[in-house]
């Protein structure tokens, strides 16, 4: 009979944030995540920054006026603690509905002020918190408010289908990264997009579709794009230009979610403007078949020629010796890297 590989549903999310509420954003994404496991999505794949927004704004205003301060501000006091009550409202919605989420959020370090990253969280068909990716390097307006991820959140994490992965927006173009999750094996790749790009750039929807479709030819994986939109309650609170306004209002400014096979095919969508869920049947033979041609981690590259090497380690910024004022928990060798943080302390 042999291996079994099998056919997995998979869904793309395209929706947008309630912007800037945290908690609104989870409880929308939660019902989203139920949404899609009645139609028996086993991967669900959400925008980048969903809970509860992506800086946009730095698109439209300047980054040290009034207006993008206070949206900053409002970004900070909204993101999301890992773990905490959102990430634990995700798990309980990804276990009711058997399904693996990946989902963007804006992150904060705990107990801390004024430091955040642009992360996806993944979730497990159980409930767990499998582990989180923080961007490994923040782009355009984003490097005013999202500090980068080091190497300890990096990689493919295992599932019941193999390896599955996950980039953030432009790090689905980074040559070495993408090359890392091939020669991990990635089978199932999600692509987590912003609700737009800047106003001078290429349409989002462009983009979105040429890396999506690269990235499954290189890797011969599947791939989820799951871009966010734009809805009356962001353009309203962004307080932008009549120009940006119509910008904004543009169909061919945001969206732009698909699903594409190991041969690159767009086999579901792409989207237009509108919040929905895109569905596909991913049968994972074709990987197969389209690796047996060009396995870019195997025997289609040349070890003595070609190397990449990855750093996981965290850098240690801080350390605490034996000092009897030190506050609970911080008489250590060093605070715990961020990876680390998903797992409780040890009593």
């Amino acid at each position: 009979m042999g291996d079994v590989y099998g056919t997995v549903k998979v869904a793309a999310v395209q929706a947008a944030s309630v912007f800037l509420d945290r908690e609104g954003s989870t409880e929308k994404a939660c019902r989203l995540i139920a949404e899609a496991g009645e139609i028996g999505a086993r991967v669900i794949a959400f925008p980048e920054g969903f809970i509860p927004a992506h800086p946009v704004w730095y698109h439209h205003h300047a980054a040290s006026g009034a207006i993008a301060n206070k949206l900053a501000v409002e970004l900070f006091k909204n993101s999301v603690e890992i773990p905490g009550p959102e990430t634990d409202a995700l798990c309980a919605a990804a276990r009711a509905a058997n399904a693996y989420v990946v989902i963007g959020v804006c992150e904060k370090t705990p107990n801390t002020m004024g430091t955040m990253f642009n992360t996806q969280l993944y979730i497990g068909p159980d409930g767990t918190l499998i582990r989180k990716h923080q961007k490994i390097m923040p782009t355009v307006g984003e490097r005013l408010v999202h500090m980068g991820g080091y190497g300890d959140t990096f990689g493919a994490f295992q599932s019941e289908f193999g390896p599955m992965s996950g980039l953030i927006c432009g790090e689905n173009s980074n040559p070495l990264a993408v090359f890392a999750l091939i020669a991990e094996g990635t089978r199932i790749h999600v692509m987590s997009w912003p609700n737009h790009f800047p106003t001078s750039g290429d349409p989002l929807r462009n983009r979105v579709a040429i890396d999506s479709q690269a990235f499954a030819q290189m890797s011969k994986a599947f791939v989820i794009s799951a871009c966010g939109t734009v809805d009356e309650r962001m353009i309203e609170m962004l307080k932008t230009s009549p120009e940006g306004e119509k910008f904004l209002r543009n169909p061919d400014c945001c969206g732009g979610s698909l699903i594409v096979d190991p041969m690159a095919r767009i086999i579901a969508g792409s989207m237009g403007a509108e919040e929905g869920i895109l569905y596909a049947d991913c049968n994972l033979d074709l990987g197969i078949q389209m690796k047996l041609r060009h396995d870019f981690a195997g025997h289609y590259n040349r070890p003595d020629i070609f190397q990449l090497n990855i750093n996981r380690a965290a850098p240690q910024l801080y350390r605490v010796h034996n000092d009897p004022t030190a506050l609970p928990g911080q008489n250590a060798d060093m605070l715990p890297p961020p990876a680390a943080r998903l797992a409780p302390p040890d009593e």
